[in-house]
């Protein structure tokens, strides 16, 4: 049985892998990470290494994909093979760019204080979406609730890791394990020809783009992406 370790992203916890937890089980013992208040990328990877077995496969989504960068950067023998979701190795950009980002963050970490989750998660989802999936009334309910098992305080720590985030563009090229890089095909946030760029720096890499998804392609989409951790849990290492 294979040791997955499933690192979710912000605000996220196991209800974004229950589709591929629940579709590889006959192959793969997984753990999914807590970030509790947690405020940074590193002190996120030290929490995986910490609690991970000796080694493991290792597949993380959007912040988990960071945080993935920095652990295998880390404990590159003890990661046997490595999956990033609608993620980036990119630093908080400089100037002008850096900016806006830190201001859009900050605006939903008021709505979250002021308005309470549920607002909160209204205003950050539909970006995240493939255009007219907000319609799926159970889907958006399933990340409406996970968001509000969390709270404006948790949010704030996360972000805080976000906007301090290394940049892991240096750690792709000495990355050696099987490594699959995944999106969906609606993704404009981490959109899939980023997962091509980071790909054609690691050795060792696959892409996958999954049709009818956006940046939430592990619960847009569960089969398709299961499949693919299927493909990428089968490699020989």
């Amino acid at each position: 049985m294979e040791q997955l370790v499933l690192l979710p992203g912000l605000l996220c916890d196991e209800a974004v892998w229950k589709g591929q937890v629940d579709a590889l089980s006959d192959i793969a013992s997984c753990t999914c990470m807590d970030w509790g208040r947690l405020d940074s990328i590193l002190a996120m990877a030290e929490r995986v290494i910490r609690l991970a077995p000796p080694e493991f496969s290792l597949a993380g989504h959007s912040m988990g994909g960071r945080v993935a960068f920095q652990v295998v950067r880390m404990i590159p023998k003890r990661v046997k093979r490595l999956a990033l979701f609608n993620t980036g190795a990119d630093a908080k950009p400089p100037g002008e760019a850096g900016v806006e980002e830190e201001r859009k963050r900050r605006a939903l970490l008021d709505i979250a204080k002021t308005q309470g989750m549920r607002a909160f998660a209204m205003q950050w989802l539909p970006p995240m979406m493939k255009p007219g999936r907000m319609t799926d009334k159970d889907l958006v309910e399933s990340i409406v609730q996970m968001l509000e098992r969390k709270n404006a305080d948790i949010y704030e720590m996360q972000m805080l890791a976000l906007l301090g985030r290394p940049d892991a563009n240096p750690t792709l090229p000495t990355i050696k394990c099987p490594t699959l890089l995944l999106s969906g095909s609606d993704d404009s946030w981490s959109p899939p020809a980023r997962h091509e760029e980071m790909a054609a720096k690691i050795p060792n890499s696959r892409v996958v783009t999954i049709p009818d998804a956006g940046h939430m392609a592990p619960m847009e989409q569960p089969e398709a992406v299961a499949a693919a951790m299927r493909d990428w849990l089968n490699i020989a290492v």
